[in-house]
């Protein structure tokens, strides 16, 4: 780049700098601007390597490209699909994940992938071009995204994995497994993990055997001998996770997910459940009854919209609050369970549970 073109760039981005500055006080989300900002102007005073502000503008390209794509389709729910980019089209794993792509994106919901092969390009066959998200990643050597999301507008590629998986969780309402190897496990486990923590989820997690198959099964026989009755996790933990060969019982955990349950999110140390439709008396005093096990103080209140959430789409939604001890999460899935069966026995449940 010429002196020229390089100083003609500084004095445009002076230039925009200003003019943001100027627009701060009236931006919606000034504060967060604001914040990111004034992270830019400490670190350029701080003594950090080329190499870390390559990777600070290269992640926050891949946010940039990933926010601006899915912000259109914010309304509707997706799921990602994980599973081998080493199986073939004829083998009964991929023929599995095609045929549950296609039924699920036949329910209104949207499929998202690595874009690669294997598992990755059967979900994209099932659920066809229109309903597809690619996430592919570049890499040293040729990784090309499969002939049915090549060329689309909602197939991206990434430079960093830990971009693209915070978009491929980050977006997803369900996560469906296949068979796969080390990445497929880590992905099964960091979904788990992440949902326990509270920085994901909580979301439906469909483990996907092809009939007769016994991948998930086996290493559910892992979970059980090796971490549940070691005392390693709670014999609860295993809620978080539905096997099955299946296909209506695997669509039917994703959509009876959403039901009533809608959302949730912390707030401070609460955390705030969110639904489509509001409960009774009597059924949350039900739930405490039932669930008083999960909270670390105080009750489950049914709540409005609170304060520090701010206005988005889900603050017409009624609440429920609690003080959720953060570590029982196989106990917390079977509340959101209980829940949906509250509103499915009272009133007419929500038509589209695709939809956010």
């Amino acid at each position: 780049m010429t002196s020229e073109a390089s100083f003609e760039i500084l004095e445009s981005i002076k230039a925009d700098i200003a003019e943001l500055i100027d627009r701060l006080p009236t931006l919606k989300h000034r504060q967060f601007i604001q914040q990111a900002l004034a992270i830019i102007v400490r670190l350029a005073d701080s003594e950090i390597e080329r190499l870390d502000w390559k990777i600070l503008s290269a992640a926050l390209a891949d946010m940039e490209r990933g926010f601006q794509l899915f912000h259109d389709y914010r309304h509707i729910r997706k799921v990602t699909i994980f599973g081998s980019a080493r199986l073939v089209s004829d083998s009964p794993e991929y023929q599995m994940a095609v045929e549950f792509a296609r039924a699920i994106s036949g329910l209104g919901f949207m499929i998202m992938t690595g874009g690669g092969g294997g598992i990755m390009q059967a979900g994209h066959e099932g659920a066809g071009r229109e309903n597809s998200f690619g996430l592919n990643i570049q890499l040293p050597f040729e990784q090309q995204a499969n002939p049915f999301i090549q060329g689309d507008l909602k197939l991206i590629h990434f430079k960093y994995f830990f971009t693209r998986k915070l978009f491929l969780l980050k977006e997803s309402d369900a996560v469906a497994l296949f068979p796969g190897g080390f990445g497929t496990q880590d992905e099964a486990f960091e979904c788990m993990t992440l949902s326990q923590t509270g920085k994901f989820g909580p979301v439906p997690l469909v483990l996907i055997d092809h009939p007769e198959g016994d991948y998930w099964r086996s290493w559910s026989k892992y979970i059980d001998q090796q971490l549940v009755k070691t005392g390693l996790v709670s014999p609860e933990d295993p809620n978080l996770y539905t096997i099955t060969d299946n296909l209506e019982v695997a669509c039917n955990v994703i959509t009876n997910f959403y039901q009533v349950y809608h959302s949730s999110r912390y707030v401070g140390e609460q955390l705030v459940i969110r639904m489509t439709q509001d409960l009774s008396a009597a059924q949350v005093e039900q739930l405490n009854h039932d669930f008083s096990d999960i909270l670390v103080q105080g009750r489950i209140e049914k709540s409005q919209v609170l304060a520090q959430e701010g206005q988005d789409e889900t603050s017409i939604l009624p609440r429920l609050v609690l003080y959720f001890n953060q570590r029982d999460l196989g106990r917390l899935y079977q509340m959101i369970a209980a829940i949906n069966q509250m509103g499915a026995t009272t009133s007419v449940v929500l038509a589209h549970p695709e939809r956010k």
